[in-house]
């Protein structure tokens, strides 16, 4: 059995500063701090956290790109004893004010002017939660009633480094470190509750697995998920690999950061490759420094992995399934596997962890047939916060995670992810649920029904397509409707088609019938 050096995140800071003291840790603009330059910030932020009356166990969230100010945020929160609640950037208000609302958030740590987004603002137009007792404004104007991230920073005079030491000496492996929020199928976001000891020991495994070691990380996935954070930031501290944020991805500025800040880790979704590589001009950057990439989450032609070798200079390239319920990582592929497995397969479980597929039984099945996969083992969940009866449907009493992902296991255990139990759909990398997407559209007063499926699309790999029965005497104007949708929740939900119908066909006890309208939808775009 394999166990991490640390059991805490707070163990975790403070090692990499002694082990690596004066390796590049966070590079961000003007900023280029090494390991102990970034963890004497860490623990300011946490003794201004403890002025500001954070306690242990207290919520504390973050919403804002990727920026250095996140990951001190987020580990001062660690240091304090508080819990993370990270926040999708691509939420709107509504959606972040019901997550701050579900996880009592006592801080909230944002931006005012990301992507022409202000996300204080975003949240006072619905109700900003009673227990929220202060927004610190990390980047752009700062709204009255609110701080700014100096201000805040300053209040760290207040406490003594002797009571910072002593509360992160109270915090255990046992010990919640984030909620992270994951959509559902009944249509709320639900807070996966998970702990030091399982984040530090998974990701350690993670970091060995693809041989992270001291690299130039440039991270695009986004800070809120578990990739950005666990794999992201903490693999950082746990490898001397230097944190290099990208807030917004797009090709020519991933292509110019690569030799400028000689990049050696580049992860991130099939279509950022994809895209890499058909780019008209390849040949004329220098790409030298590129080592590592680890990707999944969509189907991957067996061609592109090749090409990320031959072309794109990878030594390794890796792919991995997880979900946020797993503490983000159940499998991955050994990067000196065939480019087959790794393009065809997320790889077989890793060390400690035991994945199964069973039938609806729960009762295992023979390699190459398909079934439910189960999980279970130390990175699985503690359960969703606030709601006892959804974690004992996901987790069994045997302890086994259900993930509602259908697939096929191998000989040698590498997991083929065919479809979905659920009827999430995978939107740019983004899961999006469609009964979350249905109770958002609910609140439109001209709609009635509505049902969303998702749709195959060349560019994105799935969206949405909303079957909607207009409310009596409703005008039906599809483009108003996707615009209101635009505007009401995170463009990866919103449907780009949307179908006016009559009813909903439904089976016998009055549920709707979502293979059929499926069908309906692939076929009226072919």
């Amino acid at each position: 059995m394999s166990t991490a050096p640390w059991a805490t995140i707070p163990d975790l800071i403070d090692d990499a500063a002694q082990r690596f003291p004066e390796t590049e840790a966070m590079v961000d603009g003007d900023v280029r701090w090494n390991f102990v330059e970034f963890r004497d910030r860490i623990h300011r932020c946490a003794r201004a956290l403890m002025a500001s009356g954070v306690e242990k166990g207290d919520t504390v969230a973050v919403w804002a790109p990727n920026i250095w100010e996140w990951a001190v945020a987020a580990l001062g929160a660690h240091v304090a004893g508080a819990v993370v609640v990270p926040v999708n950037t691509r939420w709107k208000g509504r959606e972040a004010a019901y997550v701050l609302s579900n996880s009592a958030a006592t801080m909230l740590f944002t931006v005012t002017d990301f992507l022409d987004t202000d996300y204080v603002a975003a949240l006072r137009e619905v109700d900003v939660p009673s227990t929220l007792r202060e927004i610190v404004v990390m980047r752009g104007a700062t709204p009255e009633g609110t701080t700014t991230f100096a201000d805040f920073l300053d209040r760290a005079e207040q406490v003594d480094e002797a009571d910072r030491l002593a509360r992160a000496a109270d915090i255990t492996g046992d010990d919640l470190c984030h909620i992270m929020f994951t959509s559902g199928t009944t249509g709320d976001p639900k807070g996966a509750m998970l702990i030091h000891s399982a984040i530090c020991r998974a990701y350690l495994s993670w970091a060995n697995v693809i041989g992270l070691d001291r690299d130039r990380y440039l991270i695009v996935n986004p800070f809120f998920h578990s990739f950005g954070l666990n794999a992201g930031i903490l693999a950082c501290l746990m490898t001397g690999s230097t944190i290099i944020p990208h807030p917004v991805f797009d090709v020519p500025s991933v292509m110019r950061r690569i030799p400028e800040e000689r990049i050696s880790m580049l992860p991130g979704a099939p279509a950022i490759y994809q895209t890499i590589l058909n780019t008209p001009d390849l040949d004329t950057w220098d790409l030298s420094s590129l080592r590592l990439a680890v990707t999944g989450a969509a189907a991957i032609p067996v061609e592109m992995i090749v090409q990320m070798r031959d072309r794109l200079g990878f030594e390794k390239v890796v792919t991995g399934y997880g979900l946020t319920e797993s503490s983000g990582m159940a499998t991955m592929c050994r990067h000196d596997d065939d480019p087959e497995i790794i393009a065809k397969t997320s790889g077989r479980a890793i060390d400690d962890v035991e994945v199964r597929v069973v039938d609806p039984e729960g009762i295992e099945l023979p390699r190459g047939e398909p079934g439910e996969i189960v999980v279970r083992g130390y990175n699985v969940m503690k359960g969703y916060l606030n709601d006892p009866e959804k974690t004992a449907e996901t987790i069994d009493v045997d302890g086994w995670l259900h993930t509602g992902d259908i697939g096929i296991m191998d000989d040698n255990g590498n997991i083929d992810i065919t479809d979905r139990v659920k009827d999430m759909f995978i939107n740019g990398g983004f899961n999006a649920y469609p009964a979350e997407i249905e109770n958002l559209m609910m609140n439109h007063p001209g709609i009635g029904q509505v049902a969303v499926v998702g749709v195959p699309d060349q560019r994105l790999g799935e969206v949405g397509y909303a079957f909607v029965v207009p409310a009596p005497g409703a005008e039906q104007d599809t483009d108003a409707l996707i615009a209101w949708c635009r505007a009401e929740m995170a463009n990866y939900k919103a449907p780009r088609h949307i179908e006016f119908v009559d009813e909903l066909p439904l089976n016998a006890s009055g549920k709707v019938l979502k293979y059929e309208l499926r069908d309906r939808a692939v076929a009226s775009l072919r």
